[in-house]
């Protein structure tokens, strides 16, 4: 069986061929482009050709493209080539051999191939996290403007309609007002653009019942699912849910060596785009009342804030996976919160809402006419059901006894019953404060 080796380059590819005794057939090197690549392919390949590449920007494409010409098409990790990252001779003549070698011995350590439409979730993702980064650093300029000209901008968020009527009207220097309208005019075009984007993905969510699946964890909308869903591919390929965790760089470094070892920070491998919404999203878990609210503050009482951040994040991931691999949502969601994001979209990507009021048939409320205003929230399995997610299975013997040393028994069996709880967003409408004296 023959191999290749391509060193792939911006405007370049080193190509090499070997057969299968190691010996050189042919080396060349042309241009980094499709009509190139596919003269190379038909010229020097056969369907016999196994062929190397390492993982980089658009690694995948040429794989794609060269995939109908040979019988497998390898791309490697350029983080664990030891043999090219340490040569003390590196050119792209050199790397293409050494890859061709690497292969040919089956030592070429390998990264998973993602499915297309992994491929497109990762793109367009990373699209909007891009769109939504050059908008956070246009709002950035904005308020350098109004520093380097000592004007204080007023308290909260300075972006809402009052605060852009506020920044219209502002009395400026003839160059700070052009600057402030520039970026104003741009931060207009992103919006729009986010917007658009944000449609895409909502649509393509609302149809996918693992994003569903996910937005019942607490903390997770459609955009942190499908984050999650884009770096992680095929659930099915991670034997167990460490694995998970440690391919999204949410787990402990390791140095160890004989009888001393030391743990350290995460490693922050993987997708950082994904790690980092994984992050945010367990930043709101403190005040949850069920047994994850109840990890969060044990661990920082015992660490600090920040550990407990990190260490929900990497539990969030542990539950993703367990729920992806055995279709079950998650069983300690808040039903009015997971109501609300399913609301959210369903309307974005539909524009249809839910009509409101009590059935036809039903009783009236106890509150009706005393001026208390109130409405019905669902329990769990009437929400999943509404939502045509699976049935919550029976609690195992483990579980019962993890709800009574948390002490949240009484919140799991709540929160499977329909009730009525004061409508708006006052703090009578709020989740309560987690209960006092938690037992760990």
């Amino acid at each position: 069986m023959p191999f290749a080796a391509l060193d792939i380059h911006l405007k370049s590819v080193e190509a090499v061929l070997l057969d299968d005794a190691g010996a050189l057939q042919w080396r060349g090197q042309f241009p980094a482009t499709r009509a190139a690549l596919l003269a190379f392919a038909r010229r020097y390949l056969t369907g016999r050709h196994r062929v190397a590449l390492e993982a980089t920007f658009h690694s995948w494409a040429i794989a794609e493209l060269l995939q109908p010409f040979v019988a497998e098409v390898v791309v490697s990790n350029p983080l664990r080539t030891r043999a090219i990252a340490e040569a003390k001779i590196k050119t792209d003549r050199v790397d293409a051999t050494v890859l061709a070698h690497l292969l040919r011995l089956d030592y070429l350590p390998r990264v998973w191939q993602p499915d297309a439409d992994t491929r497109r979730l990762r793109r367009e993702t990373t699209e909007r996290a891009a769109l939504v980064a050059d908008r956070t650093r246009l709002k950035n300029r904005i308020h350098a403007v109004l520093h380097q000209r000592l004007i204080a901008a007023p308290a909260g968020d300075l972006f809402t309609p009052a605060g852009r009527r506020w920044l219209e009207a502002l009395e400026l220097d003839p160059p700070g007002r052009q600057s402030l309208d520039r970026h104003l005019r741009h931060l207009a075009f992103l919006e729009r653009e986010i917007d658009l984007q944000r449609q895409t993905l909502c649509r393509q969510a609302y149809e996918d019942p693992r994003v569903k699946l996910l937005m019942t964890l607490p903390g997770v909308d459609f955009s942190v699912a499908q984050a999650l869903l884009a770096a992680l591919g095929d659930v099915n390929r991670f034997p167990t849910p460490e694995q998970a965790a440690a391919y999204l760089g949410l787990v402990p470094s390791t140095r160890q060596s004989a009888e001393h070892c030391y743990h350290g920070p995460i490693t922050k491998q993987g997708r950082a785009h994904s790690r980092w919404l994984l992050v945010q999203a367990a930043q709101h878990l403190d005040r949850h009342p069920g047994p994850l609210g109840v990890f969060f503050r044990r661990l920082a009482r015992k660490k600090n804030r920040n550990v407990a951040v990190v260490a929900t994040a990497h539990k969030l991931v542990l539950i993703a996976w367990h729920m992806l691999r055995h279709n079950e949502p998650y069983r300690y969601a808040q039903p009015k919160t997971v109501e609300a994001k399913f609301t959210r979209l369903r309307v974005g990507a539909t524009g249809r809402r839910k009509r409101g009021g009590i059935p036809k048939g039903a009783p009236r409320p106890a509150a009706y006419a005393t001026g208390v205003r109130t409405r019905s929230v669902a329990g769990l399995d009437e929400l999943y059901a509404g939502e045509q997610l699976p049935p919550l299975a029976p609690a195992s013997e483990g579980e019962r006894r993890m709800l009574a040393q948390t002490g949240t028994a009484a919140y799991a069996e709540a929160i499977r019953r329909r009730v009525r709880t004061p409508r708006g967003r006052g703090p009578a409408s709020r989740s309560a404060p987690p209960p006092e004296g938690e037992t760990a």
